[in-house]
């Protein structure tokens, strides 16, 4: 398998979701300890972090590791970083969900994981 055309085709689909996937807007209020409030309006929504975890074990996985692509995720196995779409949660966990679609189609079982911050 040509994993380098692979993670083309996965990076081009998560960008593909990335790009049409509209965050839910949010309204962040800020008080200070003198009573004065700011509000701010994030059109991106809420701020996290998505990465790709797969097993480390496999063909895919060795690969991944020695072209530097995947780092060690914890408790096992290793992990793609999404690093587009700044800060947007939303738009990091459809790029992770559409780029592990990818890999699971061509047969490497991979799944997105993604927190808020």
């Amino acid at each position: 398998m040509d994993y380098q055309t692979l993670i083309e085709d996965a990076h081009r689909e998560g960008m593909t979701a990335l790009n049409e996937c509209c965050p839910n807007p949010m309204v962040v209020v800020g008080h200070s300890h003198t009573g004065e409030s700011n509000t701010w309006y994030v059109d991106e929504g809420m701020c996290g972090f998505a990465w790709i975890e797969f097993a480390g074990n496999t063909d895919f996985g060795r690969w991944a590791k020695k072209m530097k692509l995947a780092t060690k995720a914890y408790p096992s196995g290793l992990m793609i970083w999404v690093s587009e779409g700044n800060q947007s949660y939303d738009r990091k966990r459809a790029y992770a969900e559409a780029y592990a679609r990818v890999l699971n189609e061509a047969g490497v079982k991979a799944y997105a994981n993604s927190r808020l911050d």
